[in-house]
């Protein structure tokens, strides 16, 4: 049995802390050598099989036209601005010099030539989109092989070039492309020391006592070390997109920090009780420790279950994310009982903070009361939850409705990636950004490539280049390139509109629907669009039609996992329902901050982007799964009100009221590890931190604290219907709701329901 194990685990640790704590060590350095050795970078490679994008780079890879691979952009135009131009000779000597310099870097297979297009004359489109027509803004094009031949050092050598080269020439030098968004450093460092400090400091509050609250801590930080290191193992033997180390820090440090403060606050409450440090350990474990495994599990199930969007990158990402996961879980049931029995007696003295947050729960022992604590704290939560129960319609439709509004944003959601546009002025990326949407049009930011396989139909190409050219949504065409040995063609086409905009995904559906179809006919020639804008569209439409299936898939797990914890078909439902509303209403959050730029400036976001195309399923599952954990939690103490009282308005308020605390701790400690991580430069770190933080809040505020009581007042004794035919068929919950759970702790059962 799952208690009797967590029993012995905990009280073994708590006796041997130091053997423990020496293992973790080894494990903790191993991992950090082993990705040191066998380590790879993370890389982003975001694409489906099936999708039109991926055929499009399929047939560019079987030409070997080197398209296929990585690129930059040096973007430059002369320091005195409008007065100089590059037709003038030392700024065209300069641009020269410049483009000698970058081809010559390691591993780089071959620059555009501005300045040869400029002796070339003849308009924009002449010079190849490599110079503005008003000869101001010129574009040095970069071209690497597959991204599996560079580093981290290939962009590093780029950056010292433009910085040496800024000094030197009398050029201003900006640079992006694809090699910066590979191989820049995720964004999160100072996030993370952000978060840690924000958890340490609410830990201090809720507890009165450094040692307590240095704890979680500890623990958080070894498992984030061991988990963010066996992920970059991975990455070594696979590809891990670059999002996978911040969301797995932030994520980490949210649930280990949580799950750390569970078990803490249940062994001082056995340690008010009078219980050796040991026992009090092993007991903590068995009983917060088996809702802390419950909701890791829940949390791992969920981001797994994105396997069915059929989207490799994201599929690996869950992975990498459900180790950092699955880390934080072990630690909480083996390295935070060693803690404790190393801390022994000290963390039941506690200040004033403290001892008056031990007196306002009720351990599982018995209801005494710390007498150093003064009056019960709990005492403004049984009057808040006694109103709320004199008052249950009101305050139901009320919340629901607050968050049914929040959610209606959603309607409007478009998914896609942010663009170099919307990173922030700071960012060398950016500013080359502007200068190319300044120059040429935002579309040269996000050119489509159509590759071509015209086998059997010589005509085709004339035809491609003709009708694609003539579209309202392409600004130009580039020349085609055919590989002689495959006889494939490639077309850079230039959109009017920029990555981001709505209107450049309808640009790719039309080409596809309609402006490719009637170039080729009914021929053997067949044409695809790719480049990056086509795949993010393509990611984008894959997991919007899956999300769906997805969300079903983790609501009715969710469903049949409660409803065997709780004995019950309606609380489950219950549960369904209202963790549904406040995800909602966090999307619809993001939707008014990131879409319409509503509070944006707040966060440092400086452009209205679109909702990043993966981020709705991640945080759907990543919500879930912590949801869940509330849910236990609380209602496992509502549970045993109701099975030692048998009254269901007594158990509400005692339920939630010696919950309360602890959960409000538990939320507050997560909200400011995930809004820390709001104000990064990245829009998508950015994203998972608000979505994050704002769900978490809203659960724990408006669902736990109004809704769930409300509800639960109304529906009265039926919460716990179920049917004699189906308790008899389902097993004994693994959470601690039947007389067993009791038992294994030491504890004196409760007993049993029978009126059912």
């Amino acid at each position: 049995m799952l208690s009797k194990a967590l029993l012995r685990l905990g009280a073994s640790a708590a006796r041997h802390p130091w053997r423990v704590i020496a293992a973790w060590l080894v494990a903790a350095t191993l991992a950090v050598l082993a990705a040191v050795a066998f380590g790879g970078r993370t890389a982003d490679s975001m694409t489906a099989p099936g999708l039109d994008s991926q055929r499009a780079a399929e047939l560019i890879e079987r030409a070997g036209t080197g398209q296929e691979g990585m690129t930059a952009q040096v973007v430059v135009t002369p320091l005195d601005g409008a007065a100089t131009f590059f037709d003038h000779d030392s700024a065209r000597t300069a641009l020269t010099r410049l483009q000698t310099e970058v081809e010559r870097l390691p591993h780089v297979l071959g620059t555009s030539d501005p300045a040869g297009a400029l002796d070339a004359g003849g308009d924009t489109a002449v010079r190849g989109g490599l110079v503005s027509a008003d000869g101001r803004i010129a574009v040095v094009r970069v071209q690497y092989p597959d991204q599996s031949w560079l580093s981290a050092e290939d962009l590093d050598a780029l950056v010292d070039l433009g910085d040496r080269l800024r000094a030197e020439l009398p050029l201003r030098i900006e640079m992006g492309g694809n090699l910066f968004y590979v191989f820049s450093d995720p964004d999160g460092g100072a996030s993370e020391l952000i978060g840690l400090l924000a958890a340490a400091a609410i830990l201090f509050l809720a507890f009165g006592s450094l040692v307590a609250a240095a704890l979680p801590i500890g623990m958080a930080v070894f498992g984030l070390t061991v988990g963010v290191a066996t992920m970059t193992v991975l990455a070594g033997v696979t590809e891990v997109p670059t999002f996978a180390p911040v969301l797995g820090s932030m994520v980490g440090l949210g649930v280990g920090i949580d799950y750390a403060l569970f078990v803490l606050a249940r062994h001082r409450e056995y340690l008010a009780c009078g219980l050796d440090p040991h026992e009090a350990a092993g007991r903590a474990v068995a009983t917060a420790g088996r809702p802390v495994v419950f909701a890791g599990g829940t949390v791992v199930v969920s981001i797994l279950g994105m396997a069915v969007a059929n989207v490799p990158f994201m599929t690996v990402g869950g992975l990498a994310v459900s180790i950092v996961v699955l880390t934080m879980v072990l630690a909480s049931v083996t390295l935070l009982p060693a803690f404790l029995g190393a801390a022994g007696p000290r963390l039941g003295r506690a200040g004033r903070i403290g001892r008056a947050l031990r007196a306002g729960r009720s351990g599982r022992l018995g209801r005494r009361r710390d007498t150093a604590a003064g009056p019960a704290p709990a005492v403004g939560w049984r009057r808040w939850l006694g109103h709320v129960g004199r008052h249950p319609v009101p305050y139901a439709v009320g919340a629901a409705g607050l968050l049914l509004t929040a959610t209606l944003p959603v309607l409007g959601l478009r998914v896609g990636l942010p663009d170099d546009g919307s990173l922030p002025h700071s960012r060398t990326e950016r500013r080359a950004y502007d200068l190319v949407a300044e120059g040429f049009g935002p579309g040269t930011n996000g050119p489509l490539v159509i590759a071509a396989d015209p086998t059997g139909d010589p005509g085709v190409l004339d035809r491609l280049v003709a009708t694609v050219a003539a579209d309202p949504g392409i600004a130009s065409v580039a020349p085609t390139h055919i590989d002689r040995a495959t006889g494939i063609a490639t077309l850079v086409v230039f959109p009017t509109t920029s990555p981001q905009d709505k209107a450049t995904a309808d640009t790719i559906a039309r080409l596809r629907t309609d402006v490719l179809p009637t170039a080729i006919g009914h021929g053997p020639a067949r044409a695809h669009v790719g480049g990056a804008a086509a795949s993010l569209s393509d990611v984008g439409q894959r997991t919007s039609q899956r999300l769906p299936v997805f969300v079903a898939a983790v609501l009715a797990m969710s469903f049949l996992l409660l409803m065997l914890v709780f004995r019950s078909i309606l609380v489950p439902l219950k549960a369904v329902l209202l963790n549904l509303l406040s995800i909602g209403a966090a999307y619809g959050i993001m939707v008014a901050v990131f879409q319409w730029g509503w509070g944006g400036a707040l966060i440092g976001l400086e452009a209205t982007v679109p909702i990043v195309s993966f981020i709705p399923m991640f945080l759907f599952a990543i919500l879930f799964g912590l949801s869940m954990d509330y849910e236990v939690f609380l209602l496992s103490r509502v549970r045993e009100e109701y099975l030692r009282t048998g009254d269901n308005g007594t158990a509400i308020i005692e339920g939630v009221a010696g919950t309360a605390r602890i959960i409000t701790s538990a939320a507050l400690i997560m909200v400011a590890v995930f809004l820390s991580f709001a104000v990064a430069e990245d829009p998508s770190t950015k994203m998972f931190g608000l979505g994050l933080a704002t769900a978490i809040f809203i659960d724990v505020t408006v669902v736990r604290m109004v809704l769930v009581p409300a509800t639960m007042t109304l529906l009265g004794r039926t919460n716990w219907w179920l049917p004699k035919w189906l308790d008899r068929m389902l097993p004994r919950g693994p959470v601690g709701t039947d007389d067993t759970d009791a038992e294994s702790t030491g504890e004196a059962p409760r007993p049993r329901l029978v009126d059912r």
